[in-house]
């Protein structure tokens, strides 16, 4: 009989560099100051946990259900990287507050590294051929220029061994050459055996990163675009045979490596201890299909819900592109502003705005 899917051993989560992390997340992505104050949506991070928009909420209690937002304070954050499919995530320690408590502590700066800490980034959607494990990896001009170490063009060919370093510490490498009719830079021997470890699809996006020290770096996101069954093919061989859905038990809290999303159980487990004020730990998948953040800056929280909102006001966000190499933005109208007057989620902001966008691509 095939191994129960409860009797999987995996290897621990590990600690990922925040640079590393910020890189392979994306610049969109930013957390609150340590000890500051923050707003958690237990709506939002239900959503991580489901396929649907619109989750049901029905095994949540009612004190959760009467609690849409609730204020605390960020202690700590851990950067880690899933010990199966690459993707970076964080475990964010919260601490209900009283409202009329804060301001608690005056919170830590924001992390800014220096010139010297910054790391230079480019992101490539990998195509059928770059991921097809017989082949090589087509370089775009940009990342070799900027990311790999300067070629001597005047070889023949031009030649190099590059040795990166994946997210886990395992270190990789591979020829990188410059060839071809017209000529291209492509990685060849060493990214078969790369693409065959991580299980590389096309659709899948690597990214190539480089410290001002000269040291290489490379992470992994995977694509959204294919359903949870279709993404558990790839990681069957970790969890034996079985339904789709894994959970990992890691310290308490449980959640499906596989997409790396949430169980619904483990969400709520949290937004009942967030509910009763008691301590708690949330898991964030910044890559997750969801673009929606449900832990904010408390400030910015109070900010928005002190506003107006009518239809016709406009509004923009940015969102990095793809590659990394520009900046999109979203600006639309608002269409609608409600607040549910009645239903499970009474009162509640989330998703209080419906907007109609368009796209401006700024290079």
């Amino acid at each position: 009989m095939p191994p129960s899917l409860s009797s999987v051993e995996l290897p621990p989560s590990r600690t990922v560099d925040r640079r590393i992390w910020q890189a392979c997340a994306g610049s969109s992505v930013q957390f609150p100051s340590f000890n500051s104050r923050v707003y958690y949506f237990p709506q939002g991070h239900l959503e991580q946990s489901s396929s649907s928009p619109s989750p049901s909420p029905s095994f949540l209690s009612s004190l959760v259900l009467s609690r849409p937002m609730i204020l605390c304070r960020l202690s700590s954050v851990q950067f880690l990287a899933d010990p199966v499919t690459d993707e970076v995530y964080a475990k964010l320690h919260l601490l209900p507050l009283d409202p009329s408590s804060y301001p608690l502590n005056a919170p830590l700066p924001l992390f800014q590294p220096s010139q010297e800490d910054r790391i230079m980034a480019y992101a490539k959607v990998l195509t059928a051929s770059d991921a097809n494990n017989g082949g090589g990896f087509s370089v775009p001009r940009f990342c070799a220029d900027s990311i790999f170490p300067p070629l001597n063009y005047e070889a023949d060919p031009p030649v190099q061994t590059l040795t990166v370093t994946d997210v886990h510490g395992t270190r990789w490498d591979f020829r990188h050459i410059y060839r071809g009719t017209p000529r291209r830079h492509l990685l060849t021997t060493g990214w078969s055996k790369f693409v065959n470890n991580k299980k590389l699809i096309a659709g899948d996006s690597v990214i190539f990163m480089r410290t001002s020290q000269g040291e290489m770096y490379i992470g992994v996101r995977r694509s959204a675009r294919f359903s949870n069954a279709a993404n558990f093919a790839r990681w069957r061989e970790h969890f034996g045979t079985g339904e789709a859905k894994v959970e990992l038990k890691e310290n308490g809290c449980s959640m499906t490596s596989a997409r790396g999303m949430l169980t619904p159980e483990a969400v709520a487990s949290a937004t009942e201890m967030a509910a009763r004020g008691l301590p708690f730990e949330v898991v964030y998948y910044p890559r997750a299909w969801s673009f929606s953040d449900f832990v904010l800056n408390a400030d910015v929280v109070e900010a928005a819900l002190g506003m107006f909102w009518s239809a016709g006001a406009r509004v923009k966000m940015a969102v990095e592109s793809e590659d990394l190499s520009r900046t999109t933005w979203f600006q639309g109208t608002v269409a609608s502003a409600v607040v549910p007057g009645c239903g499970p989620w009474q009162g509640s902001p989330w998703r209080m705005l419906q907007v109609w966008i368009c796209i401006l691509i700024l290079d």
